[in-house]
């Protein structure tokens, strides 16, 4: 498939009625006013296949530090949509030009029991970028290829134990990376939304 054509097929899957989000066993939800934000998934586009670019964040962050997780963060007061403040995002964490980004859809919306509505927004990336990380919030970028998150079988789900309060967590672990929480959950979802079709990228 060229990048046209790959672009087209993303933008029918995720235009196609979506599966529900995904998410581990979890403690209830926060009550009050939910923080928007919005991630990107960029899917980039290969000859010898699509990957998916994720992010490690820096160790010495207060929140999240050392977690796999995509480019994104919190709206602010001058994004018009959640497209706006993912590719805001992406560029102030990792440097990915928005102009290789074609948007191809929209995720559900994933609740963080931090309190965040966070907007998942689909991009197919053309190659020959440069990445320039922000070393405060980013430590490194990496990609997985989409086929290995395709298959349901590399997905997992790991108890855990807080206090009086079980439950479970959903991984995708990819070589000496261990994705899980919210980023594994928005991957499985997007894979559901992409298997079902007789013709994937890279075919």
């Amino acid at each position: 498939m060229t990048f046209d054509e790959t672009l087209q097929w993303l933008r029918e899957r995720l235009a196609a009625p979506l599966p529900p989000m995904h998410r581990g066993d979890r403690p209830e939800l926060p009550e009050g006013p939910l923080t928007p934000a919005a991630v990107l998934a960029p899917i980039v586009f290969h000859d010898s296949g699509p990957t998916i670019l994720l992010t490690q964040r820096t160790h010495h962050l207060s929140k999240h530090a050392g977690q796999i997780s995509f480019p994104g963060g919190r709206a602010e007061p001058h994004d018009p949509s959640p497209e706006a403040t993912a590719l805001r995002e992406a560029e102030e964490e990792v440097g990915l030009p928005r102009a290789h980004v074609m948007l191809a859809g929209r995720l559900p919306e994933y609740i963080t029991i931090t309190g965040f509505r966070v907007t998942p927004v689909v991009g197919l990336v053309r190659p020959g970028f440069s990445l320039q990380l922000d070393v405060n919030e980013v430590e490194q970028a990496f990609e997985v290829p989409l086929a290995h998150l395709l298959d349901p079988l590399n997905y997992q789900r790991h108890p855990y134990q807080i206090g009086e309060r079980s439950g479970s967590y959903l991984a995708v672990p990819y070589g000496e990376h261990f994705i899980w929480g919210a980023t594994a959950a928005m991957l499985m979802t997007l894979s559901e939304c992409l298997r079902p079709s007789p013709r994937r990228p890279g075919d």
